[in-house]
């Protein structure tokens, strides 16, 4: 079984905490008691072989003499079915769950991890490896137990096992025969009301229930559908309910490429990732993300006084996210540093005030909202349209987020004009006349600046910065954003420079001059869809159809992407699954599918 650990991942999840199952049936990430908590699971981040006997910080189920492990969703959900076959032909089922379902009016989704072992044939051996971590990878945890739990004492957090299994042999992690069903719940110091077994299985087909009728009320494409529906349950687990924000992925400091040290993070609400985020579920009808998300940002935004936005903030809205290593992790296949927190947080990124009102002004149109947005909410977007308009022009780090420098970005300026040019569209759904020619005339204004300071003649093309002629992906998002048109010859001629100078065959680079860490290495899987919608909108179909299905093989058993790809192997790198990646997959299926009327 494999011990090298690769981006080859599962999620499951429940909205509050979530974990990554690997190909050995492993729990081997999940934080505790959300996204960006404690790993109880850190096995992915140790440097160490999971098969190992010092192997710490996951879950492991081992069926003795394994030689194949089938591994799928359970159709429409976020529950994962797993076969392990022993050199015998004895084998078991394991089912991996976080429980989610609706009980009592209220969204039942515990800080927990669900385990059920089904013998299917012969008689099957186990071993059991419950090993958690506390602290940032620190084996020793303090474990208690009773007649039908153990109890692990972690780090501001206390998790019980209620099980059906034999406690004993689980604690002294000796291997012993499946007999019968058995069920592992993993979750708050509280005991187990009710019989184990079918309180779980109870669980099991409430969660399935609730995972299928979410999937039945989007709106997929008539091609790639199953691409569509893993991606959008996928989504779902980044949000963290109880407050609505969009964690852009759910592991922290898998490198961008190997020894880059490129290891970030990622386990906060960034403004512009969620943005993408729910512009991609809207399309598929998933509203309950944006309208979650929407509750979260009218609190940034109170909270901000009319004054800065941040780039990101933490799941409950906390500005202060401070950067930091943990050293006992040696990190992605031993490729340190494990970083906790990040430090963009103290960042100026003038592209989140566009990104805010671009999220918002869906609501002042789209009567399936259950609250439409009115004058209240427009007088507070206004604010942000302020801080837009002062800073369109003034430098910042930009969304690729640089370190050590800082230049008028054209993405960033184009944000805040797509901030300026939608409150004119709001004001006129509100029937405020003069707010719609006051934000109209200043959305002139900044469309002529922009347009003057990026564009260069002589090379006929869009640039990255008013003062350079630099090329980056993100240009192709003036298409996006209604800058520029698909027959304006300015977007022709940057498509083509863009292609032309970041194009590694089937992929796309962020941008190919030296940042702070030197050039880059891998591509960055959503500009190439990026890239694949340009071609779409440009006419040219079947190359972005070729393209679609080239990034499309590139996915793991999962059907997901991590954030970037090596152009050369074809390996993923970058943290897992990345919402980025999951909303470019999204977007191009719905462009580019056939309409459902083609087989009606």
């Amino acid at each position: 079984m494999t011990s090298t650990p690769d981006m080859d991942l599962w999620p499951i999840g429940n909205c509050q905490v979530a974990g990554l199952i690997d190909r050995s049936a492993r729990l081997v990430w999940g934080c505790v008691p959300r996204f960006d908590g404690d790993p109880a699971f850190s096995s992915l981040l140790s440097g160490k072989d999971p098969s190992s006997d010092d192997a710490a910080g996951l879950w492991a189920i081992d069926l003795e003499d394994c030689v194949s492990i089938d591994q799928e969703y359970v159709r429409n959900t976020a529950i994962l079915r797993s076969v392990l076959t022993d050199h015998h032909g004895n084998s078991v089922e394991l089912i991996d769950f976080c429980p989610r379902f609706q009980r009592l009016g209220r969204t039942y989704r515990p800080v927990s991890f669900v385990r059920i072992v089904r013998p299917l044939s012969g008689s099957p051996r186990i071993r059991v490896r419950l090993r958690p971590t506390r602290n940032w990878g620190d084996p020793n945890v303090v474990r208690t137990s009773g007649s039908n739990h153990i109890r692990y004492l972690l780090e501001g957090v206390q998790l019980r096992l209620s099980t059906n299994a034999p406690v004993g042999l689980l604690q002294e992690e000796r291997a012993f025969r499946v007999e019968k069903p058995l069920h592992f719940f993993l979750g708050p110091d509280e005991s187990f009301s009710g019989d184990i077994a079918l309180s779980i299985e109870e669980m099991l087909r409430y969660t399935t229930q609730h995972w299928q009728e979410w999937t039945r009320g989007l709106a997929t494409p008539f091609e790639w559908q199953e691409v569509v529906i893993r991606c959008a349950i996928t989504l779902k687990l980044c949000q963290y309910e109880e407050t609505g924000a969009i964690v852009a992925a759910l592991t922290t400091s898998i490198p961008e490429h190997e020894g880059s040290e490129r290891n970030w993070d990622y386990r906060y609400c960034w403004i512009r990732d969620a943005y993408y985020t729910v512009q991609a579920l809207n399309r598929v009808g998933a509203l309950d993300v944006l309208e979650g998300y929407l509750s979260y940002l009218r609190n940034i935004v109170d909270e901000a006084k009319g004054g800065m936005i941040q780039p990101l903030y933490g799941v409950l809205g906390e500005p202060t996210l401070i950067e930091r290593v943990a050293p006992r992790l040696a990190g992605y296949r031993g490729q340190g540093p494990v970083r906790v927190g990040n430090q963009a947080y103290e960042q100026i990124q003038h592209d989140a005030y566009g990104q805010i009102v671009l999220s918002n002004v869906q609501a002042f149109f789209d009567h399936r909202l259950f609250r439409i947005a009115g004058r209240e909410d427009f007088e507070s977007l206004e604010r942000v349209g302020e801080r837009a308009w002062e800073l369109y022009d003034k430098p910042d780090a930009g969304l690729w987020e640089l370190r050590t420098r800082q230049s008028v970005h054209t993405y960033s300026a184009a944000m805040c004009w797509a901030a300026c040019d939608r409150l004119a569209n709001a004001a006129e759904r509100l029937e405020l006349p003069e707010r719609r020619d006051f934000w109209a005339d200043r959305a002139d204004t900044m469309r002529a600046k922009i347009e003057q300071s990026a564009w260069r003649e002589d090379t006929n093309r869009m640039s990255a910065t008013f003062a350079g002629d630099d090329l980056d992906a993100s240009l192709l998002q003036l298409l996006e954003l209604r800058f520029l048109s698909p027959d304006d010859p300015r977007f022709r001629g940057t498509l083509e420079a863009t292609e032309q100078g970041l194009r590694r065959g089937s992929h796309m680079l962020r941008y190919a001059t030296e940042d702070d860490f030197g050039l880059p290495h891998t591509a960055f899987n959503v500009c190439t869809f990026w890239l694949i919608e340009a071609l779409h909108f440009t006419g040219r179909n079947a190359d972005a159809r070729e393209l679609f299905e080239e990034m499309l093989s590139r996915r793991t058993a999962a059907g997901l992407l991590s954030e970037d790809i090596d152009p050369a192997s074809g390996e993923l790198w970058g943290n897992y699954p990345q919402t980025y990646s999951l909303v470019g997959m999204i977007n191009c299926a719905v462009l580019l599918s056939q309409p459902w009327s083609a087989i009606r």
